[in-house]
């Protein structure tokens, strides 16, 4: 299956488009030449986040949905398909992330993490496997995290969403090629988003700040992978060696991660 290269009159659902990593996708497919469906809970930041689509040239539409809910999901698929009548690109980038202790998460938070990191985005590929198989072509990009490949403490939950979706990318890669649909997976590091608020970055290693990368860069990295083809992204590339050596050596990076992420932790203990 080609990479993404046509881009116009084409159609995306970018679920997660409220803000952060979504909302600068839909920004950029939509100057591209896309026609972006714009898929999250804020309703009021889908309308901004269009409307300012539509004064740079885009198209985009707003649709409200909560990707933890079967039932919104397929209605909101159902919209979709009756305002455009086609899908060309799945984008799964809705998601959350709970920095807490294992030993102090709550049960329903972490029911609801599984429910809106993988299970959304598993409700999301069935409304939109029907429409790509009878167009014979698509692509589907999800979002996995640098959590997905090295386990990350004080995110256990949230870390076992991000491998279930790297599991589930690949065997859909396998499955889904023969049928003309290209599945990509990509492992953002460090992004700046409203995500990392200053409660999170103070559980966060000493000098985490100055890793971070910008929106922008992040999403323009991962749409020339998808237009290359690629199965796997890790943005910024220099964390791929980590990987590699946690496949190598994974008790020697295990306790490295567990000693970076845990020594500013004041309730490990507690």
């Amino acid at each position: 299956m080609a990479g993404l290269r046509e881009y116009t009159n084409r159609v995306a659902v970018v679920t997660g488009a409220s803000s952060g990593i979504g909302a600068e996708l839909a920004r950029q497919l939509a100057r591209k030449g896309m026609r972006v469906a714009l898929v999250a809970r804020r309703a009021d930041r889908l309308e901004a986040l269009a409307e300012q689509i539509g004064q740079a040239g885009g198209e985009a539409s707003v649709h409200v949905c909560d990707v933890a809910n079967r039932g919104a999901v397929e209605s909101c698929a159902k919209e979709v398909q009756s305002a455009y009548g086609r899908l060309d690109l799945l984008v799964n980038c809705a998601g959350y992330v709970t920095h807490v202790l294992f030993k102090d998460h709550d049960l329903d938070d972490i029911e609801r993490i599984m429910k809106t990191n993988y299970l959304g985005t598993i409700y999301w590929i069935k409304e939109a496997l029907p429409l790509m198989r009878a167009q014979g072509a698509g692509w589907i990009l999800n979002f996995s995290s640098f959590a997905g490949l090295v386990p990350q403490p004080d995110e256990a939950a949230y870390t076992a969403t991000k491998f279930a979706i790297a599991g589930l990318s690949d065997a859909l890669s396998y499955e889904l090629e023969p049928l003309g649909i290209h599945v990509m997976c990509t492992y953002p590091v460090m992004v700046r988003t409203e995500m990392f608020t200053r409660e999170v970055m103070d559980r966060m290693p000493k000098d985490s700040e100055r890793r971070f990368i910008e929106t922008d860069r992040f999403v323009a990295e991962t749409l020339r992978a998808l237009e290359r083809g690629e199965h796997h992204l890790v943005v910024p590339r220099r964390y791929r060696g980590v990987v590699i050596l946690k496949t190598l050596f994974p008790k020697l990076i295990g306790r490295k991660v567990g000693a970076v992420r845990l020594e500013v932790l004041r309730d490990l203990r507690s």
